[in-house]
């Protein structure tokens, strides 16, 4: 089943709900194809070829990209229409700069917080991300590499208890993902989850020994370190 196939699939049984409820499911189904790379930067997307690959009108389109656009997943040009965003090598390095400390803190203060339990999940999540290196297909583990790593990282939140950073910490993940899928770098992680599996083993190791500043230190190091992950598949390393 295609992309387009499995949205529309998932929005006709909904065709009847508000405004405001088909808009959000719009907005949700359009974010995960961002998210997911379907999308390269700068490329137009266009309002009425949305609306008939959703089978929506053009009213709940409208808003799921404003409310995109709000986030900074999509631009929209007055008198030009919307498009990905462009941004330059530049802003990707800064992004993560600033997203590693931030995740450092909270990975810092989670130390002091975690239980058991969470400290098990984090196992099992990461044995599951271990597990992708043996799917051949790079599409299935970039796939599944983005729904597992958003997981580890959601129950390290978890421990920190701190919903508002929790939010968003959510907004910047979206970001990250974003500026990922349209690096112009195919799947620039599928190659990548060994060292990214073992990043993972280095904060849970932190975590479990309730040490705040190794924690922090895996944190921002594993998060940094995307964009020489993504400059090494790049050729520009």
């Amino acid at each position: 089943m295609t992309a387009e196939a499995s949205n529309q699939g998932a929005l006709r049984p909904n065709a009847a709900a508000s405004g405001k409820r088909l808009a959000a499911l719009v907005h949700d189904a359009l974010k995960e194809r961002l998210l997911e790379g379907e999308f390269a930067a700068g490329e137009r997307l266009s309002p009425e070829a949305l609306k008939t690959q959703f089978d929506v009108s053009k009213q709940p389109i409208m808003e799921a990209l404003r409310r995109l656009s709000s986030v900074g997943l999509v631009e929209i040009i007055p008198q030009v229409g919307c498009r990905v965003p462009i941004y330059t090598p530049a802003d990707i390095t800064d992004f993560f700069a600033m997203f590693g400390g931030m995740e450092g803190a909270v990975a810092g203060v989670a130390a002091n917080r975690r239980t058991d339990a969470q400290i098990a999940e984090l196992h099992r999540i990461n044995d599951a991300i271990g597990n992708l290196a043996d799917n051949s297909d790079p599409d299935s583990r970039a796939h599944g590499y983005r729904l597992r790593n958003r997981q580890f990282h959601a129950v390290i939140h978890e421990m920190a208890h701190s919903p508002v950073v929790a939010d968003l910490s959510r907004r910047m993940w979206d970001m990250s993902d974003l500026l990922i899928a349209t690096s112009g770098v195919p799947r620039p992680l599928a190659s990548a989850l060994s060292s990214r599996h073992r990043d993972h083993e280095l904060i849970i190791d932190a975590l479990h020994r309730r040490d705040p500043a190794a924690a922090r230190q895996a944190m921002e190091e594993h998060i940094v370190g995307t964009v020489a992950i993504i400059r090494t598949e790049a050729g520009l390393a």
